[in-house]
């Protein structure tokens, strides 16, 4: 077989994956029953679309499947993980683009800052992925809020029935029919003449932010992970 056959089989495979990836999303999710808590303090944020989700690795899933077709912009790893993700994002009418903080980070970074000033609509991070530490985040997301002047949203979840996997990050997976909630937190504004010290300071209160918000919700859903 030669290559452009294997180029085209292998598309066909990724394709699949990702229509069947979303199609798995969306059932799980339209059985659950999903609240939100804190959206009140975001919601004129989110209306103007000129905004930044910001989420832990763990929590990609319902966050994903709420703002399908919202023509966002997000950061994804080039690993082959990565590849799901991103064919998911696509198929949920997201724009991935690939990139991580050990590989290719900073072209990824710029294409983002780039895609978010030719268009109005809404960019998203995750400040712990790919690989990790779990629940630290990286600078990457500070420097896209600050270059754009767009306002970092935290947000995060749990649900009453989940599985916690025993991976890097302890993904979790609602159950069907389980009760999920939403959490957000306080928009986060970087102004533009920012140091790398103020940087590094608008990082730790999203890293707090973030921890406090997951934290939160899973308290809330009787939880306490490890």
């Amino acid at each position: 077989m030669d290559q452009q056959n294997k180029n085209r089989l292998a598309e066909i495979k990724w394709n699949l994956i990702g229509g069947l990836g979303k199609f798995f999303i969306d059932i799980l999710f339209f059985t659950m029953r999903i609240e939100r808590n804190g959206y009140s303090s975001v919601r004129s944020v989110i209306s103007s679309r000129k905004f930044i989700l910001a989420f832990w690795h763990s929590r990609i899933l319902l966050i994903s499947y709420l703002y399908k077709g919202w023509n966002g912009v997000a950061i994804v790893s080039q690993s082959e993980d990565g590849e799901i993700i991103a064919r998911i994002l696509e198929k949920q009418g997201q724009e991935p683009i690939r990139g991580s903080t050990t590989r290719g980070g900073i072209r990824a970074l710029a294409k983002q800052i780039r895609r978010l000033e030719e268009s109005v609509r809404p960019g998203a991070v995750i400040p712990d992925g790919p690989q990790g530490p779990r629940f630290k985040a990286q600078p990457g997301v500070i420097v896209l809020a600050k270059k754009t002047g767009y306002p970092i949203v935290p947000v995060s979840y749990s649900a009453k029935k989940i599985k916690i996997f025993n991976s890097w990050d302890r993904f979790i997976l609602p159950y069907p029919f389980t009760r999920c909630l939403t959490v957000y937190g306080k928009p986060i504004y970087v102004p533009k003449d920012v140091d790398s010290d103020g940087v590094n300071l608008y990082r730790l209160r999203l890293e707090q932010e973030l921890c406090r918000i997951t934290f939160e919700a899973d308290k809330q859903c009787g939880h306490t992970i490890v």
